[in-house]
């Protein structure tokens, strides 16, 4: 049971809170929790099959990482398909008004309440990039074959990334088999 839950640090994206709680044998413990307003990500596919990637460096592990197209709710009320509807557009400058969710995951579920859903957007269409300030990211085009070899690699690490490749790669093979 939940005693208290105190603020610690107020961040641009998350917020810090340390929760006491009493867990089942009567102690008491100290756990933290990283508070997090949901997110969207998109598994776009081009005509010709390939997927669209961004190449963007990842402070938090100090190196490049290859993910599908992702971004925070601009509010705790934002529909997660209006999310990612722009983050799409934004991040590789494409379009879709064929947006389907493919799944919704929690990403850290020890210490942080993040969901984001997956959208799966075919019938791209050429829109604006506009990054957000402080973003940079090279976009990229891959066959779902190559990021599968990818991840079991251990090339690609990103869970809402590995996660949606699965999800989409298993997808493919139900349309196929139908």
């Amino acid at each position: 049971d939940s005693i208290s839950r105190d603020l610690v640090a107020k961040g641009a994206i998350i917020d810090y809170y340390q929760d006491t709680m009493q867990i089942p044998n009567g102690n008491i413990a100290k756990w933290d929790l990283i508070d997090h307003k949901g997110a969207a990500a998109v598994v776009a596919v081009r005509e010709d099959g390939k997927l669209l990637m961004v190449r963007q460096y990842r402070n938090a592990i100090d190196r490049m990482t290859l993910e599908i197209p992702a971004g925070s709710r601009d509010s705790v009320t934002e529909d997660t398909k209006v999310c990612a509807a722009r983050e799409l557009e934004e991040e590789t400058g494409y379009r879709s008004d064929d947006l389907t969710r493919l799944l919704s995951l929690k990403t850290t579920v020890a210490f942080c309440d993040e969901f984001i859903d997956v959208y799966l957007a075919r019938n791209l269409k050429p829109g604006h990039q506009h990054l957000d300030e402080g973003e940079f990211l090279d976009v990229e085009a891959h066959d779902i074959d190559e990021l599968c070899q990818m991840i079991y690699d251990g090339k690609l690490q990103d869970a809402k990334t590995v996660s949606a490749l699965l999800a989409y790669k298993n997808l493919l093979n139900q349309e196929k088999n139908a």
